[in-house]
């Protein structure tokens, strides 16, 4: 990637797909052999590999949980890119969505995602870094569901 505003708009395009439940978006926001690593001993923490496999994997979870992702803050460096970012989704067997926080480091190559590493803890409940002003810092929020970098392009 030539510049980090490319980079960053690049992994904003790939959550939009995630939040739409796009598997082809997906698929052609990463290279044919991404791979995709969760922190264990979240649901499905094993890592996931192929674009084709992770396009349906996000849709699979966007259609049970109603994910909507939103990119908070991130930096990019060449082929490098780390973010912090926000989901809201609906706990089975829940109505009131909750919001968990986390970050992930992205491997880049030839303009697309090579690979992701997921740190982050799901819940069904908000897991969030304890007393952080998120709303006054510009970070999505209960009721305005985008950041100062990234409002989600769903449709």
């Amino acid at each position: 990637m030539s510049g980090s505003g490319e980079a960053l708009a690049l992994i904003a395009r790939y959550y939009d797909a995630c939040s739409r439940g796009d598997a082809e978006g997906v698929a052609a926001a990463v290279c044919d052999d991404v791979v995709h690593w969760f922190l264990a001993p979240n649901l499905g923490s094993r890592p996931v590999r192929g674009a084709e496999h992770l396009g349906r994997y996000w849709r699979k979870v966007q259609r049970s949980i109603a994910a909507l992702w939103v990119v908070d803050r991130g930096i990019a460096h060449g082929e490098k890119a780390v973010i912090e970012w926000s989901m809201f989704w609906c706990p089975p067997a829940q109505t009131r969505r909750v919001v968990t926080r986390g970050a992930e480091w992205f491997v880049l190559r030839g303009g697309r995602i090579a690979e992701i590493r997921s740190y982050y803890r799901q819940d069904s409940h908000d897991t969030e870094l304890e007393g952080f002003p998120y709303e006054v810092r510009g970070y999505s929020v209960h009721g305005s569901e985008r950041s100062a970098r990234h409002t989600p392009a769903l449709y």
